[in-house]
């Protein structure tokens, strides 16, 4: 039996190689303060991770402005439920802020930055 290039028996017949192996997730917590991680990836790139957050670039849907508020906590997260519990801010997690709750729209751990938006 013959295997046609680019079928799926191909692919299982290696391992992967370095470059396509994948990371570990960052899971940005809610701290006190900032704390960055600058990753290096395929071709030169550095990527900046966010470890710790304490602050978000809020959009104010209403007033059409950016303001900086400081993160008090995260009140609800879809990606995993256990999330909300452990403080951990990724994308599209609900996070609360001394000026109301906000949706975050960035990746943090993609990013290095939380952007998010005012909910109410």
């Amino acid at each position: 039996m013959s295997v046609r290039h680019g079928s799926k028996e191909a692919l299982n017949k290696r391992n992967k190689k370095k470059y396509e192996l994948g990371s570990y997730s960052t899971k940005t917590k809610v701290s006190e303060e900032d704390q960055r991680k600058e990753v290096s990836r395929k071709g030169g790139v550095l990527k900046t991770r966010l470890k710790k957050a304490s602050k978000a670039n809020l959009l104010d849907p209403k007033k059409n402005s950016y303001t900086i508020a400081k993160i008090t906590g995260v009140k609800n997260n879809p990606a995993n439920r256990n999330y909300a519990r452990e403080s951990v801010v990724t994308k599209g997690a609900i996070i609360e802020t001394d000026k109301g709750d906000a949706k975050v729209t960035s990746r943090p751990g993609q990013d290095g930055v939380v952007n998010a938006v005012l909910v109410k």
